[in-house]
């Protein structure tokens, strides 16, 4: 069933934020940093992946995924839905369920054998399809599918996320240079704000997660071993 009403976009952020929180998707660790995959470090993790497994707040966020990208992109902007091999395969397959269209989904390079394709599915020349994934922190990944699907005949011009870390400045400006929009629901700075809200941290993480927050570059500079 395709959503028509939902809140409006601070309170599908408040919401979002909630929902990742409540399940134990948002790791804040300021003593014991995490490493990126950039391998530079961080007092954030999130893991969307988790979603999958609480069908209530799944459902949830798939409703207010969709309802935003119609209400950003418009109502009959795609003809196919897209996901990112793995994280947004499943999240894809929702989306595409609620707007009834064809999913398909894109590796991350050829497999190898066969017919040695990225592209899963049907998708066909002249196709407008939406990328979807769990979340995006500089765009980097979502390039590289972009240019599988384009490869295909098909258009993307937007990419759809349910978390954006929202910190690096330069990541909606690089996807809007490779003709790029991104929708999301809520970013770390919604996170902080319910964390905060709701005491889930100790004031002095929380203290900390909003510095990298407020300037990753010198945080991760501060706290890399030379």
């Amino acid at each position: 069933m395709i959503p028509t009403s939902f809140p409006p976009k601070d309170e599908i952020a408040r919401l979002s934020a909630r929902m990742l929180l409540e399940i134990g998707a948002v790791h804040f660790n300021a003593r014991e940093p995490y490493v990126y995959a950039s391998g530079l470090p961080g007092p954030t993790y999130i893991d969307c992946r988790k979603l999958i497994s609480y069908p209530r707040i799944r459902s949830t966020l798939m409703d207010f995924l969709t309802v935003t990208i119609m209400r950003d992109a418009g109502f009959e902007a795609f003809d196919n839905i897209a996901g990112g091999e793995t994280a947004g395969i499943p999240f894809a397959a929702f989306v595409a369920e609620r707007m009834a269209l064809p999913m398909t989904y894109v590796r991350k390079k050829p497999k190898g054998y066969g017919r040695n394709a990225r592209i899963e599915g049907a998708m066909s020349e002249g196709q407008r399809v939406l990328l979807v994934e769990d979340l995006t922190t500089d765009g980097g990944s979502k390039i590289s599918f972009v240019d599988a699907i384009r490869e295909t005949g098909a258009t993307c011009a937007h990419t759809a996320v349910i978390f954006y870390y929202g910190i690096f400045p330069e990541t909606t400006q690089t996807l809007a240079d490779h003709g790029v929009t991104l929708h999301h629901l809520c970013t770390w700075w919604d996170v902080l704000a319910e964390a905060r809200e709701q005491a889930a941290f100790d004031s002095e993480t929380l203290t900390e997660v909003e510095a990298f927050l407020g300037n990753p570059r010198a945080w991760q500079e501060a706290h890399t071993a030379s």
